[in-house]
């Protein structure tokens, strides 16, 4: 005689209810062995069993198996089974307080090392061409783990796994920013000592996005391959998105240190993307079924760029575990690879009010910058950006939050940034927003870059819009824009810039009215003139014949 079956709680969910179910059906049916069921059902006893036992609800094909072997109805246990997957899909995610082994649309950090699985392989690499060279290019499609590489991969390989005397003397990492020579430059200075300071640059690319001054990204180009001199001290890793590759070869320099030393990260292959799936949560003692595992690597195998949507997808489908497995039922509530960030995001969305989601859209399109001949990407802002003009606002922090939670954005400091790009291309509505507000977003951007270099120079009025560009702008925020709020910084260049031409316009009228008043005087000194001298033309005394 096989164990007695645990006990089942039909009110505890559709899982254990269907079990119950079964196992009510085998009872009619005479409760037959499951090694007698297995010969008419052609499945191991285990799996039949497995299938009654409560703990996740079985495949299709496995209860129309049990279902035979016991003589039941197939159509009517079919639909009955689809019931329980329809209701177990929306059951709300399992919230007990566990910390989640996947990072979701977050990058890895390097606290993140015991959960970096699949890239020992190019870390390794990595390291061995930085060590060769004092200048290395990482190079990649937008989600191709750049970021997690250098941050979860290279430091903690410098920091920990290289011998002691050839350890960093300190490892630096960054982003440029919008003034990234003017905000960096210590970083660049070395560490006293015998071995090397370590700067690694992440989302070089921005350099090119947010740095609209051209002197500026030279001079943090020159701050750079510094690196590659005789004399120095520095070793500089950066990691740029492949559409911006081209970019670099508009600085000469850059591009044969580029040429000389860059690693470009392809697709994981499939071994690798298994440890990326299963190692994470193995390392917690969870367990995927196997047909999640294999239903992941088919939809992501060779696809570029879809490494944050598979960690999204895996983040979520965590979140709707039964006990400690994650099933394949779960990955598909959540809408898979290519459904998950969209799914979260919509849900997110939703749950707002009418006033609330017109504010997140206004919030998430000033976290974008269109793409001119490339993708639209990210663009971090400062949170006061956010903010209304008496501060932040309930509304606003709320919205936030909401977002933050979600792992849609990032809050770190007084920054806010989309968690990743993947975001823009997976959430359809974002996407259409970007697409509907194009050229305004471009002219926003421009603003938003002229404003802050404005401030930058103690609003020097050197630094205000003028004539075309002045004109162009009025005419586009001269009307309220639901999606479009400008700061009490873009709004006082606006009205500078304004005022100046108001005063160089009247300053010009009045010194039109003068030269009108000189020259209509001018004009009766003439005439008065004339006029005397063709009297006095006229009473000369005629001369003697």
């Amino acid at each position: 005689m096989g164990r007695p079956e645990s006990p089942l709680d039909p009110e505890a969910g559709p899982v254990q209810r269907f079990a119950h179910e079964l196992r009510m059906l085998r009872r009619q049916a005479g409760r037959p062995t499951y090694r007698a069921m297995s010969e008419r059902a052609g499945y191991a006893p285990a799996t039949l069993s497995e299938a009654a036992a409560g703990e996740r609800l079985p495949s299709l094909p496995v209860v129309l198996a049990y279902v035979a072997a016991c003589d039941g109805n197939a159509e009517e246990w079919e639909g009955l089974w689809r019931q329980a997957a329809q209701e177990e899909a929306t059951l709300p995610p399992v919230e007990d307080g566990s910390v989640a082994p996947y990072r979701g649309l977050a990058r890895f950090e390097p606290g993140d090392r015991e959960r970096f699985f699949g890239r020992d392989r190019l870390v390794a690499e990595l390291v061995e061409l930085a060590g060769r060279h004092r200048f290395v290019g990482v190079v990649g499609t937008s989600g191709s783990g750049k970021s997690s590489l250098l941050r979860a991969g290279l430091i903690p390989a410098l920091r920990f796994d290289s011998p002691p005397r050839e350890r960093p003397a300190a490892i630096r990492i960054l982003t440029p920013g919008g003034l990234p020579a003017t905000t960096h430059a210590g970083a660049f200075v070395p560490v006293d000592g015998d071995a090397d300071t370590w700067v690694v640059v992440d989302q070089f690319e921005e350099a090119f996005t947010l740095c609209q001054d051209a002197e500026e990204r030279d001079r943090f180009i020159d701050l750079l391959l510094s690196a590659v001199r005789p004399d120095s001290r520095l070793r500089v890793v950066i990691a740029v998105r492949a559409d911006f590759y081209g970019r670099c070869a508009d600085h000469r320099a850059l591009a044969d240190a580029l040429r000389v030393a860059n690693l470009l990260v392809g697709p994981m292959s499939t071994d690798e993307l298994r440890e990326a799936i299963v190692k994470p949560a193995a390392a917690d003692g969870l367990v995927l079924e196997r047909a999640l595992t294999a239903r992941i690597i088919a939809d992501v195998d060779r696809q570029p760029g879809a490494l944050p949507m598979m960690s999204h997808a895996l983040l979520e489908t965590w979140r709707r575990r039964r006990g400690k497995t994650l099933t394949l039922d779960g990955y598909e509530a959540v809408g898979g690879v290519h459904g998950a960030i969209a799914g979260t995001a919509e849900e997110v969305y939703t749950r707002l009010s009418p006033d609330q989601a017109a504010l997140a859209r206004r919030l998430l399109l000033r976290l974008i910058t269109p793409g001119e001949g490339a993708q639209d990407t990210r663009r971090p802002a400062h949170r006061t950006e956010l903010a209304d003009e008496g501060g932040e606002s309930a509304d606003t922090a709320l919205v936030l939050d909401q977002l933050a939670r979600a792992r849609l954005v990032t809050l770190h400091d007084d920054t806010v940034d989309l968690a990743h790009e993947a975001l823009i291309t997976s959430w359809p509505r974002l996407h259409t927003w970007i697409d509907e507000d194009r050229d305004l977003l471009h002219h926003h951007r421009r603003l938003t870059e002229a404003a802050a270099t404005w401030e930058e120079l103690d609003r020097d009025p050197g630094a205000l819009y003028r004539g075309t560009r002045l004109a162009t702008a009025e005419e586009t925020f001269s009307t309220p824009q639901p999606q479009v709020h400008l700061t009490a910084l873009e709004r006082s260049f606006l009205a500078a810039g304004v005022d100046a031409r108001d005063r160089e316009r009247a300053a010009a009228a009045r010194t039109a009215r003068r030269l009108r008043a000189l020259v209509g005087a001018l004009s009766a000194l003439v005439v008065v003139a004339l006029v005397a001298t063709g009297l006095a033309y006229g009473q000369r005394p005629a001369r003697a014949g």
